[in-house]
C-alpha cells in the first residue's frame, strides 16, 4: 500500500513510495504524456504496463500511441507497439504471467482505423 501509480489523462505517470506524501513524475522521457490506463502486475510488482491516449473519450482528448512496459517499476520503459490504436482504456495483466496481458484499444475517435479492439 505505500507504493501505487497515478495516472493522469493529460499529465503523465506519476508514483509514490511512501504512501501519497510524495509522487514523482516518471513517464516524462516519453513521446507522449496522455495516460488511459497503467496496470501492475500481481505476480511481480516491478512490471507495469502503461496504455496512453486519453480514455476519456470527447472532442479534447489527447491521443496516445499504444503501450509500454516497465520491468524496473517505472525507472525505464520498453514501447510494445499498437503506435495507431490512440486510446487505450484498460490493460489486465495475467495474474500469474505478467507476459499475457489484454489491451483495449479505442482507436481513433471519431473514424475508423486498424488498430482498434481487444488485443492478447
Amino acid at each position: 500500500p505505500r507504493i501505487f501509480y497515478a495516472a493522469t489523462a493529460s499529465g503523465g505517470l506519476w508514483k509514490t513510495e511512501n504512501h501519497g506524501v510524495s509522487f514523482r513524475s516518471i513517464f516524462d522521457n516519453q513521446p507522449v504524456i496522455s495516460i488511459g490506463a497503467v496496470a501492475v502486475s500481481q505476480s511481480n510488482p516491478q512490471i507495469v504496463y502503461v496504455g496512453t491516449g486519453e480514455a476519456n473519450n470527447s472532442r479534447s482528448s489527447y491521443w496516445g500511441n499504444g503501450v509500454y512496459r516497465s520491468d524496473n517499476g517505472g525507472d525505464s520503459w520498453t514501447h510494445l507497439g499498437l503506435p495507431e490504436s490512440h486510446h487505450i482504456g484498460r490493460i489486465v495483466i495475467d495474474p500469474k504471467d505478467p507476459n499475457v496481458v489484454y489491451v483495449a484499444a479505442l482507436g481513433k475517435l471519431y473514424s475508423h482505423n486498424p488498430e482498434r479492439g481487444l488485443y492478447k
